[in-house]
């Protein structure tokens, strides 16, 4: 369980679900909204001490509701302020009209929002509530706000943001800093929505973390450490080479050997006891004359791989950086359906007509598959789910795995690492430099190895997703794939 309730990620309708709870508690809803208000205008002084004036823009609901408290505390600072509505303010109900009652000022309508220099907006118009486009008179508003470059402080989302796919509704205001209430969302965390939040702070308006807690399942979060760090493979002196498990990556052929090269250099970084590289007669000499601590040995096609696997000690392995596309690479998957396996790259694609075939290999029994689609890929290979824009990233990525019964790590600025039992992660680490070709191919030989040393496929996905973003912020910009793997650092 995630003990801290800030590190926990809830979806719009979730944490609308907790705001009924804490009122059914007997908890004072129109207090909480007062907090949040002024944690609104907290922010605003803190970081536009200097603002000319205060554009709050409220809309029809709760959020519109932070944004009158937000404008009543700025008042009574002595701030110039004024506050546009959008839709019919008597129309307010429940917190969010008494909180316009105790605003005593007139407001204008949104459409006589025009900036001026030194200006700063309150985006309170809808947050997280909205879950259609933006209405023309908005996106005007918003366009003028954008063209005149003016800083944005954002009521717990950027209106236009999807909170739970981090996905633009049409239009989004671009937020300068973005703060939200006793946890996260989703939308904070995914692209592009983690852009256009800014700086994001996490404000405790006072609900009991009980209630919080009791209106999610816990499923989605963060990738961090402590989510799988106690499941790391020990580090203690009396281990050995096979304790820390034997990875086999294996090679394409003569002309295609740096891949797998590059995915068992990593393996070996992150950790793995033993690594060799299988290969094909053809690629022999090409991988010999690069490799000193990794070792190869031949493996020509799916009977020598039988035979080879009468050693019991072979029990992780990675299928695709380099290996080509074909019928090759899905017979090899499927004597290795018994064995754990990273299926990456060409690996995924020999898969694309027919998934089926692969997803019926690995069916049954504790997941032992994990499988590291970027976007392309995820579509070959599950066309339905990656067409159902209704799911957001973490949704497909969810569905996928548990269709395949394999850990997914669906790659992308915003990798999300889900497993076959509803749980996802979000990774938050990586660096966009990490975007180069042969960044996959580390990517894959890193879970490999802790999968070898033991760790579950999902936590080892996670895991390995989280140390090849650490790799990359050491190695830093311009870096290569080669570079990349001697900077991975085991756990």
């Amino acid at each position: 369980m995630i003990e801290n309730i800030r590190e926990l990620l809830l979806t719009p309708a979730e944490m609308a679900a907790v705001d009924l709870a804490a009122a059914a508690s007997g908890i004072d809803s129109f207090a909480l909204m007062e907090r949040a208000g002024a944690a609104v205008a907290s922010a605003a002084l803190r970081f536009y001490p200097e603002a000319g004036r205060v554009a709050v823009l409220c809309g029809p609901g709760n959020n519109g509701g932070d944004g009158y408290v937000a404008a009543r505390h700025l008042v009574m600072t002595g701030a110039t302020v004024e506050v546009f509505h959008w839709g019919n303010p008597s129309r307010l109900a429940g917190d969010a009209a008494r909180a316009r009652d105790t605003y005593a000022s007139l407001t204008s309508p949104l459409d006589n929002y025009m900036p001026k220099p030194g200006d700063l907006i309150i985006d309170a118009l809808f947050g997280a509530g909205l879950t259609r486009d933006l209405p023309a008179e908005v996106r005007d508003a918003f366009q003028r706000a954008k063209d005149a470059n003016t800083p944005v402080l954002a009521v717990d989302l950027p209106s236009g943001l999807d909170g739970r796919t981090g996905e633009v509704l049409g239009e989004c205001l671009r937020a300068d800093h973005t703060i939200t209430f006793m946890t996260r969302k989703p939308g904070h965390l995914l692209m592009p929505g983690r852009e256009l939040c800014g700086t994001l702070e996490i404000f405790d308006i006072g609900i009991p973390a009980r209630i919080v807690r009791a209106e999610t399942e816990g499923g989605i979060a963060e990738n961090r450490p402590e989510r799988w760090r106690h499941l790391t493979p020990s580090s203690s002196l009396e281990t050995h080479k096979y304790r820390r498990g034997h990875l086999v990556v294996f090679s394409g052929g003569a002309s295609k050997t740096g891949a797998a090269r590059m995915s068992a250099t990593a393996g070996l970084k992150a950790g793995a006891g033993l690594v060799t590289i299988a290969s094909s007669a053809e690629a022999m000499d090409a991988n010999a004359a690069h490799l000193t601590a990794i070792m190869l040995h031949p493996v020509e096609d799916e009977e020598a791989l039988r035979e080879w696997l009468e050693d019991q000690r072979l029990q992780t392995f990675v299928l695709g950086p380099g290996f080509g596309i074909g019928a090759k690479a899905r017979a090899f998957a499927a004597v290795l359906c018994e064995r754990r396996l990273v299926l990456d790259a060409d690996g995924i694609s020999s898969f694309s007509d027919e998934p089926g075939k692969l997803f019926d290999l690995f069916e049954n029994g504790e997941p032992r598959l994990v499988l590291t689609p970027h976007e392309g890929e995820f579509g070959r290979l599950f066309p339905d789910i990656a067409a159902d824009r209704t799911l957001g990233k973490v949704g497909r990525a969810q569905a996928a795995a548990s269709r395949s019964n394999a850990a997914i790590v669906y790659k992308g600025a915003d990798t999300v690492i889900a497993a076959p039992d509803g749980r996802a992660y979000i990774n938050t680490n990586a660096p966009p430099w990490l975007a180069t070709a042969g960044s996959g191919d580390v990517l894959a030989g890193i879970i490999g190895a802790l999968m070898a040393q033991g760790m579950p496929t999902f936590e080892a996905a996670a895991a390995g997703v989280y140390l090849h973003g650490e790799a990359g912020l050491r190695a830093g910009k311009g870096l290569t794939a080669e570079e990349l793997a001697a900077h991975v650092l085991p756990l």
